[in-house]
């Protein structure tokens, strides 16, 4: 992808994800999982997302950016539910754009889209999380009124 796709008066196309762009969404995932240095397998996405993206069981709502007919980003999202407001909020699980398709305004877009997903489902507000290292994606997302919480994530395998 050429960073010269961004400077044409066509934006990149923010849409709901496609069968079609399966593959390369996998891909972004993957590139995605290894930046936070972490590793995904490629073979069980492919079996296991459709069922979570595409049908009436689908479990998150999937937006892709698209630039010059390529994938450069996705975001993924669900809603879930907070004790303490009583209420229901959109959790932006993954919001990633491939390194040179940064810098040009897309990743507002992406969030703003989100936004707009929660607002369309009566949702409040909308979280997430980025990894404690990653400062340019903090910076990002305080410049879009984001505000940083001090809390840790855990994780627990329960099967397999």
């Amino acid at each position: 992808m050429s960073r010269s796709l961004f400077r044409s008066k066509t934006l990149p196309d923010i849409r709901p994800v496609q069968r079609a762009d399966m593959p390369t969404l996998i891909n972004l995932i993957a590139d995605h999982a290894a930046f936070e240095r972490q590793q995904v397998d490629k073979a069980h996405l492919v079996h296991a997302l459709p069922d979570c993206f595409f049908g009436d069981d689908a479990c998150a709502r999937v937006l892709v950016a698209e630039c010059g007919g390529e994938l450069v980003g996705y975001g993924t999202a669900s809603v879930e539910f907070s004790t303490w407001r009583a209420a229901c909020f959109l959790h932006l699980d993954c919001l990633y754009l491939a390194p040179q398709s940064r810098g040009f305004g897309l990743g507002t877009r992406m969030l703003a889209a989100f936004a707009d997903v929660a607002r369309a489902q009566n949702l409040g507000w909308m979280e997430w999380q980025t990894p404690d290292w990653n400062e340019d994606a903090a910076r990002f997302y305080r410049r879009n009124d984001a505000v940083g919480q001090a809390k840790l994530r855990f994780s627990k395998q329960i099967s397999g």
